[in-house]
C-alpha cells in the first residue's frame, strides 16, 4: 500500500454543518478502493479551519484515536459530553457519534484507521477488539504519547517500508489503547445500550458467514428483533440488517484485496451458495461488481 499513500480520505475532522439529524461519513472514494494505512494529523491543522468546534457526526468504517497533548474542551460522545484535559485519550469506534468543542490553540493527534486495517490486525480470542468497539476517555501514558510521535513522523514521509512500520505502529497504538481502557473507567452514557452493541457485533464477528437472520441474533441476545434494530441504528446510523451486511461485505472486500481466490471461491468461503447472488450483494453494497473492484485496485498498482 506504499503507493496509495496519496489516496486520502474525507478528513476525520472535516467540517460539518449543523443539522437536526446526525451524520455519517465514509472514506473518500470507499467504495471503489481500500484507504491508506493509517492517517495522522494533528488536531489543529484542521480546527483552526473551523473555529475548533465540530458538530456530532459519525463515520461509518472509520476508528478514530485522539490524544490531547495541551488545551483541551469538551467532547460529546453519543450524547455524553466530557471535559477534555491534556493527556486525554479518546477511542472513538467505527458508527460512535462525537462531536467537539475544543479550546482555542488545543494540540494534539488524530489518527485514523479503517475498518479492514483493524481485521488485519485485531484477533478475536485477544479480548482487544471487543474493547476497542466502546467509546471511553482515558489516561495516555508515556508509552502511548510516543506511539502518536511516531505514527506522526512516519506518516509524513515516504521511506522505502513506510506501510509495513504504520502497520506495526498501528498495532501498537490499538494494544495501548485498550490496555488503558481496561484499567480506566467506564464512560457515562446509555451503559445497557452499548453493551448491546457490543455483544451484537462481536456475534456478527462470529456468525456472519452462516448468514443469520435479524431475528436469529436478536434470540441469540435474548431481544426483540425491533429493538436490536432501534439500538443499532441509534448507535450507528445502520439497521442490524445492514450491520450483518456491512460485515460480510467488508470481508469480502479483504478477500478481494489481499488473496488470489476466484470470485466463487469467494462467495463460498463467505457461506454463499450461489456465486451470482454473492456478487449482486456486493454490488449493491459497494457499487461495484466484486471483479470490477478487484481490476481497479490492481489498476492502482
Amino acid at each position: 500500500m506504499d503507493r496509495k499513500i496519496r489516496n486520502l480520505y474525507k478528513s476525520c475532522m472535516d467540517a460539518l454543518p449543523p443539522t437536526p439529524a446526525v451524520q455519517t461519513y465514509n472514506l473518500f472514494g470507499e467504495s471503489d478502493e481500500l484507504p491508506d494505512v493509517v492517517h495522522c494529523e494533528s488536531i489543529a491543522v484542521r480546527s483552526t479551519l473551523h473555529n475548533w468546534e465540530f458538530a456530532p457526526h459519525r463515520h461509518a468504517r472509520l476508528h478514530q484515536i485522539l490524544l490531547i497533548t495541551q488545551g483541551g474542551g469538551q467532547a460529546s460522545i453519543e450524547g455524553s459530553v466530557r471535559a477534555l484535559s491534556p493527556l486525554s485519550l479518546l477511542n472513538i469506534p467505527v458508527g460512535c457519534v462525537h462531536g467537539f468543542s475544543f479550546l482555542k490553540d488545543t494540540q494534539g493527534w488524530v489518527v485514523t484507521l479503517a475498518d479492514t486495517v483493524l481485521d488485519d490486525v485485531l484477533k478475536e480470542s485477544e479480548g482487544v477488539g471487543s474493547l476497542l468497539k466502546q467509546p471511553r476517555i482515558v489516561l495516555a501514558g508515556k508509552d502511548t504519547q510516543g506511539i502518536f510521535h511516531q505514527i506522526s513522523r512516519e506518516h509524513t514521509q515516504l521511506g522505502f517500508g513506510r506501510a509495513h512500520i504504520l502497520r506495526a505502529l498501528s498495532g501498537l497504538l490499538i494494544g495501548q489503547v485498550a490496555r488503558a481502557i481496561s484499567q480506566g473507567e467506564i464512560m457515562s452514557g446509555n451503559i445497557p445500550e452499548l453493551h448491546l452493541k457490543t455483544r451484537f457485533e462481536a456475534l456478527v464477528d462470529s456468525q456472519y458467514s452462516k448468514h443469520w437472520s435479524v431475528t436469529d441474533y436478536a434470540r441469540e441476545l435474548a431481544v426483540t428483533p425491533g429493538h436490536l434494530s432501534r439500538v443499532m441504528r441509534h448507535a450507528t446510523g445502520l439497521s442490524a440488517s445492514r450491520v450483518i451486511e456491512e460485515r460480510v461485505v467488508r470481508e469480502a472486500r479483504r478477500h478481494l484485496a489481499y488473496t488470489n481466490l476466484t470470485i466463487s471461491e469467494i462467495a463460498y468461503d463467505l457461506g454463499f451458495i450461489d456465486p451470482a447472488y454473492f456478487s449482486r450483494v456486493f454490488s449493491r453494497a459497494t457499487g461495484f461488481s466484486p471483479r470490477a473492484f478487484r481490476a481497479r485496485l490492481a489498476a492502482r498498482g
